[in-house]
């Protein structure tokens, strides 16, 4: 059956998400434009055959848009398949709870997960799939033999050719249990929780809780980095002012006559004349003309000191220096910890991540105005402000002693000049994570899929996180009726783990294993009638009715899920495109 669906949004994800649905034999409605308001927009989408379209994305950045169409479809087409785009929390819950299907998501949380696995160099994979746990983990191959000598009977997912072959870096999908693999070979393998741990393979731990120092501490170290922030001008004020009132107190104690200043008096009477306060206690009417003239010397020069006294102590406390330091102090006692450059939506969503998961982190960010800073204070996370491609900032945030850096601002640029100039400082130890040894991940967030591909292969970054590449899947297969429960990387390859459902007369009612693509691999399929059926065999048959969880490249789990829909058309008018056309509604 050939599905209609709706795409709305003009960035690399919605052109990703046309070109895949494309790809998968859809046919696609296009909504173009930035503004799109209230009766325009209901009566594009009436134009795009909203009435017969199966499903609606909206993957536009704009959450008030998004809302819009995905409520004026639904209300269009009751059964229609709903996809948004949505970062406001209130509105994904609001919007899921409607009567129709639906899937809201937030692309942010999509590629989170992805991050906070590279960052704390995680080679397993854990997730949920016909009710059985099961783990995805990624280990060096130990010797050269095939895949069923090392792991029997786990299921493979993928092979990186290490060094020791003809093609390093080539991934390979879901090869078969019999392919040889040679020591260093990186495998990722898939089996229920308990078939893995028979493997000796331990599922990630909680981390220890995140070192905190008491409200002593903190004061103790404001105190002894104080001096650094102080302008250097305020310490020649401060001798001057002591040198005032020292010698103007020995000067009145010997000078003031009738009836004389003792030394109490003289300190209280200085401090008295230089703060202008004047309760009146002397009076120099009775005095020399010399210290009449000192007197008034004396006002002077307090008033003088005072002022610049005052000036910089609101400099330290009000400035803009003060706040760009606030977060430097506390990050200089950080040890293993892990730096967030740039307070993005991502940003914000991996570090509550990983403080959920008890590990310290330290953001660099430079707009003092992000509206994400009040979340991290309140996480109680340091932020130093600076700009995250000079060293002195990446030095603050003690880079040299961090068990992992995440570069995830909004600018794919910034991101790579940030990720060249870490190579730099950290040299071989991000070297040795590449090598899956002990050193510091550097992950990079770059937002379109071929810029990534292309900054990996070039500047030899293992961990370049595309969001494009992470959260398309999960649009396009909750558009196609694929149930979506995770991706992970293997490489800078995406994998896409998911459930579908076999209509009667699909391709795939009647088909046997052995005859599906050779780069998925189907993990379970569930029946009413019948027990869960694990790791089916190449003769095992599929029939209408089962629901079958595979994992793979989403490409090749796209082409399975086509077949798994019913052969048959949708009626659709001479006027309709049909094939792969795909229609541009354009708003002007």
């Amino acid at each position: 059956m050939r599905q209609r669906v709706i795409v709305s949004g003009d960035d690399a994800l919605a052109t990703t998400i046309i070109e895949e649905l494309k790809r998968a034999g859809a046919t696609v409605a296009k909504l173009l434009g930035p503004e799109l308001a209230g009766t325009r927009v209901k009566t594009e989408l009436a134009r795009a055959g909203v009435a017969e379209a199966t499903a609606v994305i909206c993957a536009g950045d704009d959450d008030a848009t998004n809302l819009e169409i995905a409520l004026l479809a639904r209300k269009a087409n009751p059964d229609i398949r709903v996809v948004a785009r949505l970062a406001n929390e209130v509105l994904r819950e609001a919007v899921a709870d409607d009567d129709g299907p639906s899937a809201i998501f937030d692309v942010a949380a999509l590629a989170a997960s992805a991050v906070v696995e590279a960052c704390l160099a995680r080679t397993t994979h854990p997730f949920e799939a016909a009710g059985i746990e099961f783990m995805v983990f990624g280990a060096e191959a130990p010797r050269d033999a095939t895949l069923r000598e090392i792991y029997r009977d786990l299921a493979p997912v993928a092979i990186v050719r290490g060094q020791n072959t003809t093609t390093p870096g080539n991934v390979v999908a879901c090869p078969g249990r019999d392919v040889q693999v040679h020591a260093g070979d990186w495998t990722a393998m898939i089996g229920t929780t308990d078939e893995v741990d028979r493997c000796g393979v331990k599922a990630p731990r909680q981390a220890r809780t995140r070192s905190r120092h008491s409200r002593l501490r903190r004061a103790l170290d404001a105190a002894r980095t104080l001096p650094s922030e102080v302008n250097p001008a305020f310490y020649p004020v401060i001798a001057a002012l002591g040198a005032l009132i020292l010698g103007s107190t020995a000067l009145l104690h010997f000078g003031y006559k009738h009836p004389g200043m003792s030394w109490v008096d003289a300190f209280y009477f200085t401090n008295e004349t230089i703060t202008t306060v004047g309760y009146g206690d002397f009076s120099f009417a009775q005095q020399p003309t010399w210290l009449r003239m000192y007197a008034a010397m004396l006002m002077l020069g307090g008033v003088t000191t005072t002022a610049l006294l005052v000036a910089f102590v609101a400099d330290v406390l009000l400035s803009r220096r003060f706040v760009w330091s606030s977060g430097r102090p506390r990050a200089r006692h950080l040890r293993n910890h892990i730096i967030v450059v740039g307070l993005s939506a991502l940003g914000i969503r991996v570090v509550t991540d990983l403080t959920a998961a008890g590990y310290d982190v330290a953001v660099i960010e430079r707009d003092m105005n992000n509206r994400f800073l009040s979340t991290a204070d309140q996480l109680d996370v340091p932020v130093i402000f600076g700009d995250a491609t000079l060293r002195q900032t990446l030095e603050a945030a003690r880079v040299d002693q961090a068990r992992a850096v995440a570069v995830l601002t909004r600018d794919d640029m910034v991101n790579i000049e940030t990720g060249i100039v870490l190579r730099e400082m950290l040299g071989h130890q991000v070297e040795a994570a590449a090598n899956r040894r002990d050193g510091v991940p550097l992950v990079l967030r770059v937002y379109d899929h071929d810029l990534g591909s292309a900054v990996a292969q070039r500047f030899g970054f293992e961990n370049v996180r595309s969001t494009v590449e992470l959260a398309a899947p999960w649009f396009i297969g909750a558009a196609l009726g694929l149930q979506v429960l995770g991706t992970f990387s293997v490489g800078n390859r995406s994998f896409l783990i998911g459930g579908m459902h076999v209509q009667a007369g699909s391709e795939l009612d009647g088909l046997q294993m052995f005859e599906l693509s050779t780069q998925t691999r189907v993990i379970a399929i569930t029946r009413e009638d019948a027990p869960v059926q694990l790791h089916p065999g190449r003769d095992a048959r599929l029939s209408a009715g089962d629901t079958v969880y595979l994992v793979g490249p989403y490409r090749e789990l796209l082409a399975t899920l086509r077949k798994g829909q019913p052969a048959r058309q949708h009626p659709i008018d001479d006027e309709r495109p049909t094939g792969d056309q795909q229609v541009d509604v354009r708003f002007v």
